[in-house]
């Protein structure tokens, strides 16, 4: 068994990756994310103080859902394309979205997570690690840039400082002269206000910075959207269904406020 120490943020990984795996364990998953099962198994670390209760887990992989289909329509149309995956975390998308051997995909995180993930997840062909912040810029001189780029980045941003996030994506939108996507969540600013409330964040004494309120907030950086989901977007009417009552009132009520709609956002962009 694996013996894991995190701390703050890196402890939230740990939260998203058994919600995957609960949802995996479930009668009719989302995401079917068996690799995230596997490796909560090979974890020793007691994740129930996590607090992540099954809803958690259905909205963790409702979540992934979007961000996995539409990594994967760019695929399709660019077969031999460079994917980057920032602050992966646990999180086995390369697997989910299984590509060609003909992409290049860059996972990103700090050296320790980095390499847990290679204790556990298995090598495949086109696929490599980089253990870095992403804010320590050096590591983009590591991606090749000759092909069209794609970038991933799950519960991230709000976890950068606004100038950071900023000349982050800056940068990666320069070093793909081809152009490309990104794909990216958002919290806004009312979300990082009422941060605590989130049990996740709270139990791993995290703290949030970023908050994005409007679109154009990113389209100045160079980016154009083409696809936005807003929190109360993300459930199809089935998957509702499965959510506790409480849960379908939560996400009620947040339908009927235009400014708790966009405390949380899944975003597509081209660039």
């Amino acid at each position: 068994m694996e013996k894991v120490r995190f701390t703050e943020e890196k402890a939230t990984m740990l939260a998203t990756l058994y919600g995957r795996a609960l949802d995996a364990r479930s009668a009719r998953p989302i995401l079917g994310d068996q690799a995230a099962d596997e490796a909560v198994k090979q974890i020793d670390y007691d994740f129930s103080k996590l607090g992540v209760t099954p809803d958690m887990g259905l909205t963790v992989a409702l979540r992934a859902k979007p961000m996995d289909e539409w990594a994967a329509d760019f695929l399709r149309k660019h077969p031999d394309a460079t994917v980057v995956h920032l602050g992966c975390g646990m999180d086995s998308r390369v697997h989910r979205v299984d590509p060609p051997p003909s992409v290049r995909w860059f996972d990103v995180d700090y050296p320790d997570v980095v390499d847990l993930r290679g204790r556990i997840y298995p090598d495949r062909e086109g696929y490599r690690t980089i253990g870095s912040s992403v804010t320590d810029f050096g590591w983009i001189d590591e991606i090749p840039s000759d092909k069209p780029g794609l970038v991933i980045a799950e519960g991230l941003t709000m976890y950068l400082r606004p100038s950071e996030g900023e000349e982050l994506l800056r940068r990666l939108i320069a070093h793909f002269p081809q152009g490309g996507e990104m794909v990216f969540d958002t919290f806004s600013r009312l979300g990082i206000k009422l941060q605590k409330l989130n049990p996740v964040v709270r139990k791993a004494n995290a703290t949030l910075y970023w908050g994005i309120d409007e679109i154009s907030e990113l389209e100045r950086l160079g980016l154009t959207l083409v696809t936005k989901l807003d929190a109360t977007d993300y459930a199809t009417p089935e998957a509702k269904e499965r959510l506790s009552a409480s849960m379908r009132a939560q996400l009620w009520l947040v339908g009927l406020i235009p400014a708790f709609k966009k405390m949380g956002r899944i975003l597509r962009f081209r660039f």
